[in-house]
């Protein structure tokens, strides 16, 4: 959990490395992939109620309407797509999901 009685923004550990993936999110022009669908859904829940990383926070909601969907139709997609298969699959270095 956190402590918001300070008021003060917090820095989330894997700010940097979702900073970037939230920049390659802004890019993609056309239809996501289910890649893109899943990434940006994972990094919604994990910000939400975040106390900081706002940038990052505005910028996953302008990618929703770059791809024209709202929070439940990400969900609703994200949710078919995990029902299929896996989508995240464990990497050569042996790392595997990242949902913290």
């Amino acid at each position: 959990m956190f402590d918001s009685s300070n008021g003060k923004d917090q820095q989330h550990p894997q700010y940097n490395r979702d900073r970037l993936l939230v920049d390659e999110l802004l890019r993609v022009i056309g239809a996501p992939t289910e890649y893109h669908l899943v990434e940006l859904a994972r990094l919604k829940v994990r910000y939400q109620g975040f106390p900081g990383a706002r940038d990052l926070q505005r910028d996953l909601e302008k990618t929703l309407l770059q791809w024209q969907l709202t929070e439940d139709e990400l969900y609703e997609r994200t949710r078919q797509i995990h029902a299929i298969g896996r989508v995240y699959q464990q990497s050569p270095d042996g790392q595997q999901e990242d949902w913290s």
